[in-house]
């Protein structure tokens, strides 16, 4: 957010301010005054008429939540699973305990496993996955607390990303909620 704290600022310096930081943070930047990100989202999906699926881990169900409380979400969204055991992300999302045991649930390749699998499951346009450690326990030296990888699959494009946020529960699942829709806006914008 950008705002003027004084009345020594004119709105036009604030425009011109705004205009210099947009232009060094443009990827970023997704609205303004009170836009919201999944609202942004979702008027994307809804004006290209594509739907999507979510498999979410360590984010449980918050960003199908987030998605869903849109009006008219029912245009885009198909459904979720919350695949927080392994035993869930196997028999439910078809990913093989070869790959879990070698990988282990928090990689790139589970998480890649499970936006291929829901996409494919629901038969969307496009699959998102997010399966990280929340905290406060779980963590190791190769992968600590608040390690998240966030897929997003469709017949254009495969991205996986690996983040290092916040180690604090509740503080890391929404900002890796807030990064999986900007790699979703990205995405979009990205790949017409």
């Amino acid at each position: 957010r950008l705002s003027a704290m004084s009345d020594k600022i004119s709105e036009s310096d604030l425009l011109d301010y705004k205009d210099i930081i947009k232009s060094e943070i443009n990827e970023y930047v997704y609205g303004y005054n009170d836009d919201k990100i999944e609202e942004i989202v979702s008027e994307i999906l809804i004006k290209r008429k594509l739907s999507i699926s979510i498999a979410e881990s360590c984010t449980g169900g918050y960003l199908s939540k987030l998605l869903t409380d849109i009006p008219g979400s029912s245009n885009y969204f198909k459904g979720s699973i919350i695949a927080y055991s392994n035993k869930i992300k196997s028999n439910i999302l078809s990913i093989e305990n070869s790959i879990l045991k070698e990988y282990g649930a928090v990689s790139k390749q589970v998480a890649l496993k499970m936006a291929e699998s829901i996409k494919n499951k629901f038969n969307t346009d496009i699959g998102i996955s997010t399966t990280g450690i929340s905290g406060p326990s779980g963590g190791s030296i190769e992968k600590p607390v608040g390690l998240i990888y966030i897929s997003i699959i469709s017949d254009k494009y495969q991205i996986v990303k690996k983040f290092n946020l916040v180690p604090n529960r509740s503080i890391h699942r929404e900002i890796a909620v807030h990064v999986a829709l900007n790699m979703l806006r990205l995405a979009l914008k990205n790949n017409n």
